[in-house]
């Protein structure tokens, strides 16, 4: 079932394999951007402040994030393809719970359970493309095909969460259960059986220290406002206590979590890094606009998802030529580029009044934020994954997506602790404050990627050097 380049036609069992991962992808995509727009609706039905809002994106992502890596370990263990199919069939329950409940605090932990079981399903899909696709020209164009299947969902999510919204809120919920049947179904049919088991045990210790010190660090940030400042720096302390002993655990047990040795790869260190300031500070920047085009503007769920449409529709667009740029460009200089137009899509919010001017900052904000996303994720993707033994596959994949899911709770948890804050006489000065730190964690993104770009520079030259001092010394002799 591997392909070994673009050029080669690949054959029905890598297409149906390839079909029922985008269509999972597809399925995560479309719940993130409906919830998304859902969330002024289901606050004003369940009676939820702006804090505990948040926990309905976080709850989720926590779970997705806190369990990434044993997802990933677990689908090396157990095989890509049976926890695949597990955890997308706890999924669709999960889905359907949530939108049963009447009760703020029961839908954050049914949030919680969907992301626990995304956290099994999106290592083992990613882990069954870099397994199915040789590294190179054929695994770049199936992960370009896997983002572009996000994008699309995630387009497709904000128009009917839109319009289901306008219904009841709770159709934004029940609307995946359906495409996580039809998912299921095609699953077991298509995803190849040939899938071996891995060797070694969980580190069950492991993903509890690491899952409680993300949640702990989310709780202090969100909390921070509103508490006297020796609780915020005791929690800080707590939170970094559980890291050190996460750390500690996976240097002395016998099959950690996570093999610390692969972080000595720079390249997986840096894209990680980037995944966490694009996801985050866009999970950030969402849910103000949501709160600034609803709550404020009065605009509908309808109007509001129209308006995040063409950033979405960019992606989708974009994403599938990812791949040969990639191969032509390098990722580096694509990251690089995806930051800049990051930026630059802030920085247009930033000029947000009561009257906003859709042509002026509304769609030229969007398209850039974008094409940020079109050129930077699947480069994220690709750079991670290239060079990563097979058996460490789902591990890289893990990582990749913790990074993401990890840093959409903790910079969205600093962005509503800014917004909480921030004064009532002064919504507008709130919103922007707010997305004033999306702003700069792209910045930080923008200096992550250009450093990666230099050193890459720096090691072909003295690649370079080398060369032509051995050319030198043959002359010589």
């Amino acid at each position: 079932m591997t392909s070994s380049g673009t050029n080669e036609r690949w054959g029905a069992p890598p297409w149906g394999a390839l079909s029922v991962l985008c269509a999972v992808v597809f399925l995560d995509a479309l719940d993130v951007s409906m919830v998304g727009v859902a969330l002024p609706a289901i606050q004003a039905d369940l009676g939820m402040s702006t804090a505990a809002l948040q926990w309905v994106v976080s709850g989720y992502v926590l779970g997705y994030g806190g369990l990434l890596l044993l997802g990933g370990r677990t689908a090396d263990l157990l095989g890509r393809r049976r926890v695949f199919l597990v955890a997308l069939a706890v999924f669709a329950v999960a889905s359907l719970l949530g939108g049963l409940m009447n009760d703020g605090a029961l839908l954050i932990a049914a949030r919680f359970v969907k992301g626990m079981s995304a956290a099994f399903t999106a290592p083992a899909a990613l882990s069954i493309i870099t397994t199915t696709f040789a590294e190179g020209p054929a695994r770049n164009r199936a992960l370009s095909i896997f983002t572009a299947c996000g994008a699309s969902g995630f387009s497709l999510g904000l128009v009917l969460s839109g319009l289901l919204t306008e219904i009841g809120w709770r159709w934004t919920f029940l609307m995946p259960v359906p495409v996580a049947i039809v998912a299921l179904v095609a699953g077991l049919r298509l995803l190849p059986r040939s899938d071996e088991r891995g060797e070694g045990g969980h580190d069950i210790l492991g993903a509890i220290t690491i899952t409680a010190a993300m949640l702990l660090l989310v709780f202090t940030v969100v909390q921070a406002p509103d508490v006297p400042l020796w609780r915020t720096v005791l929690s800080a302390v707590a939170v970094a206590a559980l890291f050190a002993l996460f750390v500690w655990l996976e240097r002395r047990v016998r099959h950690p979590l996570v093999r610390l040795g692969i972080l000595r790869s720079a390249p997986l260190v840096r894209a990680n890094i980037g995944l966490v300031i694009l996801f985050g500070s866009y999970v950030g920047f969402q849910f103000v606009a949501m709160q600034y085009f609803q709550n404020l503007l009065g605009w509908s769920a309808l109007e509001t998802a129209l308006a995040f449409l063409p950033a979405g529709l960019l992606v989708a667009v974009s994403s599938t030529k990812m791949g040969d740029l990639a191969d032509r460009y390098g990722t580096g200089r694509l990251i690089a580029l995806g930051s800049v137009a990051l930026l630059a899509g802030y920085a247009m919010f930033l000029r947000l009044d009561t009257h906003p001017s859709l042509a002026t900052m509304v769609l030229p904000g969007m398209a850039l934020l974008g094409i940020a996303f079109g050129l930077s994720f699947p480069s994220l993707n690709i750079q991670a994954t290239n060079g990563v033994s097979d058996d460490e596959q789902g591990l890289a994949s893990g990582l990749l997506n913790t990074s993401g899911q990890v840093g959409g709770a903790v910079v969205l948890a600093i962005v509503t602790a800014v917004l909480t804050s921030g004064s009532t006489a002064d919504p507008i000065g709130a919103f922007r404050s707010a997305i004033i730190v999306s702003a700069l964690f792209a910045l930080l993104g923008l200096a992550v990627a250009v450093s990666g770009l230099r050193l890459r520079s720096r090691s072909r030259s003295r690649s370079g050097t080398a060369t032509a001092a051995a050319e030198q010394a043959l002359e010589t002799v």
